[in-house]
């Protein structure tokens, strides 16, 4: 393997990056703040032979306890900058979504406020045409910059293959950089919403846990009756059920806390016996919402 680019670390601790504090270290770590940086990386990775994996803000990962081969880049610098030409709103792939919902208010620019309750960054939400409160991201999408080894290229929403909670991004591609087309509003109402929705997830979710939020996709299996995956986790028995340091959160049975010292083959335990329960007694198959990162297998798949 040839050199890498100045800047790249050895054995970087990941645990650090996620919001639930656990797995293993990347083999190599890299932050990129410009397209030339990123550029650089990716163009090395491609010649090394080195997969490459984009941290953002880590609220939606788990990393192997075994850590990550390869190459692991974090987007920062201008590459996380927020930059609003009203009616749109450019926004780098490691921006977070909270502050370009906050941008927007700011600007008097409607569409995004549910990325209020959405704790990760823009370039993670493409991946993952991430929604909230009745609000999805590609709707109001309006372009994205893709980086690869071979340069950057520019994709209309129709052109990422949207659904739900998925896109068709793959892996070794970079989400730099994405415009998002909003309506212009009275500032003040939409600050007044941005206030509610954060008030609303406040009431439901639990807080000041390290967690990695939703675990499972609430199901479209119609023998959930209609119910969250939260809910049928906790008529399932599933709240507080505690596996080593990792448990079901009480307030909440869609959230995974890490207690103290959780691993993340504690946390993909606790989620295997959710999943085991609900399946038990109601014939739902429970989906993971969570990515994950490194050579992580979960049971049931």
């Amino acid at each position: 393997m040839s050199k890498p680019p100045p800047g790249v670390r050895r054995d970087f601790p990941l645990d650090r990056l996620t919001t639930v504090r656990t797995g293993g270290a990347a083999e190599l770590f890299a932050r990129a703040g410009n397209d030339a940086a990123l550029s650089e990386l990716l163009g090395w990775a491609a010649s090394a032979g080195a997969p490459v994996s984009v941290v953002g803000s880590g609220s939606n990962l788990l990393v192997a306890d075994d850590g990550v081969a390869g190459l692991v880049i974090k987007l920062d610098g201008d590459l996380a900058d927020i930059a609003v030409d009203a009616p749109r709103i450019v926004c780098g792939g490691g921006a977070r979504l909270p502050a370009v919902a906050a941008s927007a208010a700011r600007a008097g620019l409607a569409g995004i406020e549910f990325g209020v309750n959405i704790p990760g960054t823009v370039g993670g939400a493409v991946r993952m045409n991430a929604n909230a409160y009745g609000g999805e991201l590609g709707r109001v999408l309006e372009w994205v910059e893709i980086a690869t080894a071979d340069g950057l290229q520019r994709r209309a929403p129709e052109e990422l293959g949207l659904g739900y909670r998925r896109s068709s991004i793959a892996d070794g591609e970079v989400v730099a950089r994405a415009a998002m087309l909003l309506e212009p509003s009275d500032p003040e109402a939409v600050k007044a919403i941005l206030g509610e929705m954060r008030r609303r997830r406040h009431e439901a979710q639990p807080q000041g846990i390290r967690t990695f939020g939703s675990t499972f996709k609430n199901p479209e299996d119609p023998r959930a009756e209609g119910r969250s995956a939260g809910l049928l986790l906790a008529d399932a028995g599933c709240g507080g059920l505690t596996i080593g340091g990792a448990r079901f959160a009480p307030k909440h049975a869609n959230f995974i806390e890490n207690t103290g010292s959780a691993t993340t083959a504690e946390v993909v335990a606790v989620m295997a016996e959710g999943r085991r329960r609900v399946l038990e007694r109601f014939g739902v198959e429970l989906e993971p919402e969570v990515q994950t990162l490194g050579e992580l297998r979960l049971p049931w798949r």
